[in-house]
């Protein structure tokens, strides 16, 4: 498959990967594809499905404004967001990337189709752009989970351009076991190699150790943070608090090891429902369970090396989250949580077992076991913020993604489901599931709990 590292992990900013960082690529790449710029005198945008229904809470016009200024998820400032945003309706006006500055009012051009939705994905957004002579350019985007984005015609249609030849390329586990066998090879050194063909071994270990990076800081800035999250529903950060307490010797709890790893996670997951820079992984609504267990790799496990291990849980999580996005999806509006947190458990489970020497069959238990115990897992956030109960359910696949590769680490890798047969059966499960199971707060707790009305926040 014709897909990186770096494109599943990317940096960017919350709350959401398929409600905020992509509508903003996707608004940013329509300016910078629409022919005579300079001549366009009004732009709007049209949201459907799961974008408009929750869109509110996942920031997704914000987004969408700033992609039409021109910024973009990974180099966007988060402490400038709000101010541009304000600077846009105080003025009436937006300036296109940067240079063309035309009138704009929020209320009036971005419009919000609840009711409907465009045909290719839950996740739809259309763009269109009149220019002085009266000609309108128009174009169709999906965000199709974890920041990619596909426009109307390349959804569901190859790509002209030939896929770049790779030592070990795979299209399932069952693929990619078959190259270890042959080559003698474990699924991060062929990670490494297929990476080869795209970047020299410093370069590809440098953007590794910044993905890392940007995950350990978020770490630490939601460990200290405090306050409300916005959005409306007044709820306290809580991992800073709970932090402090897991450092008083005098309160530890037998299972308190455990209980930090939750607290990484939850750390993440605030820090993503208040707009800050996160790493997609694979998603942002599931933004901390890899670094959650990457943390406790490094931190707790007492590997002598834990760079290079490090490097490898990246390489190993992503080919799992590849097979995932391939063969199912990563999209909660498409398949629900189990393709956002069932997906980055069964990540870290690979990964943690990689990093510990596991063997491939033992890799592809722990990913197994990951998925499976999250199938049927709804996407149903409370007033369409990516906080209740997103920033627990962190946590809590934090903690299984440890048991799976615990429990893979004590096997002999031999089980009675693979991985394949599994992300089948997820990929099927959401399929059946109902749509208002599927990030569009139409059921499950978002209809049992009351919330204030988002649209007045």
């Amino acid at each position: 498959m014709d897909m990186r590292v770096i494109d599943l992990f990317k940096i960017g900013v919350g709350p959401s990967s398929s409600h905020t960082v992509g509508p903003m690529l996707a608004a940013r790449r329509f300016l910078v594809e629409c022919e005579q710029l300079d001549t366009v005198t009004h732009v709007q945008v049209d949201l459907y499905g799961s974008l408009a229904l929750t869109g509110l809470g996942h920031a997704t016009d914000k987004a969408v404004l700033l992609g039409l200024l021109g910024e973009t998820p990974k180099d966007v400032v988060p402490e400038t967001m709000d101010a541009k945003i304000a600077q846009i309706a105080a003025t009436k006006t937006i300036t296109l990337l940067g240079t063309h500055a035309i009138p704009f009012s929020i209320a009036d051009d971005v419009q919000w189709h609840m009711q409907e939705s465009l045909l290719g994905h839950p996740n739809g957004l259309k763009f269109t752009a009149t220019r002085s002579d009266g000609s309108v350019t128009s174009q169709i985007f999906y965000s199709t989970g974890g920041g990619f984005i596909q426009s109307e015609h390349e959804l569901g249609h190859e790509s002209s351009v030939a896929p770049i030849a790779k030592p070990y390329p795979f299209g399932s586990m069952a693929e990619l076991l078959e190259h270890g066998e042959k080559s003698g090879l474990s699924i991060a050194a062929m990670m490494r190699a297929n990476e080869s063909v795209y970047a020299g071994e410093a370069e590809l270990n440098a953007e590794l150790d910044a993905i890392w990076s940007v995950m350990a800081q978020c770490i630490e800035t939601g460990l200290t943070d405090q306050g409300i999250l916005p959005g409306g529903l007044n709820v306290k950060r809580r991992a800073a608090k709970l932090w402090r307490t897991a450092q008083d010797s005098t309160a530890s709890l037998p299972h308190d090891p455990i209980h930090k790893v939750s607290l990484y996670a939850m750390a993440v997951n605030e820090v993503n429902a208040a707009g800050g820079r996160v790493v997609t992984a694979p998603t942002n609504g599931a933004a901390g369970i890899i670094p959650a267990v990457l943390r406790y790799y490094s931190h707790d496990c007492q590997q002598i090396n834990s760079v290079n291990g490090i490097r490898d849980f990246l390489l190993v999580a992503s080919a799992v989250g590849m097979l995932c996005k391939k063969n199912a999806s990563i999209s909660g509006a498409e398949i629900g949580c189990q393709g956002e947190v069932g997906v980055a458990c069964a990540m870290a489970a690979a990964g943690l077992t990689a990093a510990l020497g596991g063997t491939n069959q033992q890799i592809e238990t722990a990913a197994e076991i990951g998925i499976e115990h999250h199938l049927g897992m709804t996407c149903d956030p409370i007033g369409g913020l990516v906080q209740i109960p997103c920033i627990e359910r962190n946590g809590m696949g934090a903690v299984k993604a440890i048991t799976a590769a615990s429990l893979a680490l004590r096997s002999d890798g031999v089980h009675h489901v693979s991985l394949d047969q599994v992300i089948e059966t997820m990929r099927q499960t959401g399929f059946d599931m109902q749509a208002k199971y599927k990030e569009t707060s139409l059921g499950g707790l978002a209809v049992h709990v009351v919330t204030v009305n988002h649209a007045a926040c």
